[in-house]
């Protein structure tokens, strides 16, 4: 079976799901509206800003739920398009930097239906 880690930063939220198969083990979203209301829309580096100050605790949290550690992932992938540039390299780098510990394929989905797909894979990434 193979279980992938994925991380979505394209905008204003921060999230992260561990799929295996077809089946979502978990699923953590953390979103950044009450940041953004005062401005009366998103602000990019603000976006970027928080996605750094959340990723990390979105991956913890996603595999908590799933009662997994790392040597359960089988790959990572993020979203790398479309969506704001500086929101988009947290979520590539932090994919990166995940896949060292879990040894794994680490993949990229261009765009959040490839995101929501993540639990129609069926091989390693």
């Amino acid at each position: 079976m193979s279980t992938v880690l994925a991380i979505e930063t394209s905008c204003d939220e921060t999230a992260v799901a561990i799929v295996q198969e077809r089946q979502i083990l978990s699923n953590v979203v953390s979103s950044q509206i009450q940041v953004h209301q005062p401005y009366g829309g998103v602000v990019p580096e603000v976006a970027s800003r928080q996605h750094v100050e959340m990723v990390n605790w979105a991956v913890e949290q996603a595999l908590q739920q799933a009662d997994l550690d790392w040597s359960g992932i089988d790959g990572v992938a993020a979203t790398c398009a479309p969506g704001l540039v500086g929101a988009l390299l947290v979520g590539v780098t932090a994919a990166k930097t995940c896949g060292r510990p879990a040894r794994s394929a680490r993949s990229s989905a261009s765009g959040l239906p490839e995101f929501a797909l993540t639990a129609t894979l069926g091989h390693r990434c």
